[in-house]
C-alpha cells in the first residue's frame, strides 16, 4: 500500500559539521542513521492534504467542503513567503516521538523562530477563512496536523536511538547550514484554479 505524501514547510540541511565524517560519527549514538541528502528541519507540519481537508470538513460539519479546504490550502501554501538560508548549531541528540526517533536539536537564529511563529499565525488565519471555530482546539485535535507539544523544538530527525528511555545525549558542537524554505512534496499538490 502506497502512503500518501505528507506536506510540510521545511528547510533542507546543506551540511553538518566540517565534512561527511562529522555526520557519520553520529552513527555511534544512532541506529539506522539517515542519508544526509534527505535531512531537513520542519517548520510547520500540515500532514496528508486529503486528511487535513477532511479534518476541516468534519470540524465544520460540511460547511467547508473538502474541495474548498484543499483548494484554499494549496493556494495558501503556494503564497507563503520563503525564508532564506541560514546557519545553526547543534550540540545534543534528543529522543522524539515517544523515543522512536533520534533528533539533532538545533540552535537557530531568532529570525527563524519568528518565521515559524508567523507560519502558525498564518495557519490560524487560513483556518478562520475555512470557517473553523475554536482554531486552537482544532489544531490540537487534527490528526493530519499532529501537534503533540505546545512549543516548536527545532530538530533534524537523524535515525533511531540506540537505547530506549528518552532523554538527551551531549555531543560535540556541530555547525549546521540550511538552505531556503520549501514546501515538501510541492510538485504533488493538486492544481487549483482561481476562485
Amino acid at each position: 500500500m502506497q502512503t500518501l505524501p505528507r506536506i510540510t514547510v521545511e528547510v533542507p540541511v546543506l551540511s553538518i559539521g566540517s565534512g561527511p565524517s562529522d555526520y557519520e560519527a553520529l552513527g555511534s549514538y544512532v541506529d539506522a542513521l539517515r542519508r544526509p541528502q534527505g535531512l531537513h528541519l520542519t517548520l510547520l507540519h500540515i500532514g496528508v492534504l486529503e486528511d487535513f481537508s477532511q479534518d476541516v470538513a468534519d470540524w465544520t460539519r460540511g460547511i467547508t467542503s473538502t474541495a474548498v479546504a484543499t483548494g484554499r490550502t494549496v493556494a495558501w501554501l503556494q503564497a507563503l513567503p520563503v525564508l532564506g538560508g541560514f546557519s545553526g548549531s547543534a550540540d545534543r541528540l534528543v529522543a522524539l516521538g515517544g523515543g522512536s526517533v533520534c533528533g539533532l536539536e538545533v540552535e537557530v537564529p531568532d529570525s527563524v523562530h519568528e518565521y515559524q511563529v508567523s507560519l502558525v499565525q498564518a495557519l490560524h488565519e487560513l483556518l478562520d477563512e475555512l470557517l473553523v471555530d475554536n482554531v486552537d482546539d482544532f489544531i490540537l485535535s487534527s490528526r493530519a496536523l499532529g501537534f503533540r507539544q505546545p512549543r516548536w523544538l527545532p530538530h533534524i530527525a537523524v535515525g533511531r536511538p540506540k537505547t530506549r528511555g528518552g532523554g538527551f545525549r551531549e555531543i560535540g558542537p556541530l555547525a549546521v547550514e540550511f538552505g531556503e524554505s520549501r514546501i515538501r512534496n510541492r510538485r504533488l499538490l493538486p492544481a487549483v484554479g482561481a476562485g
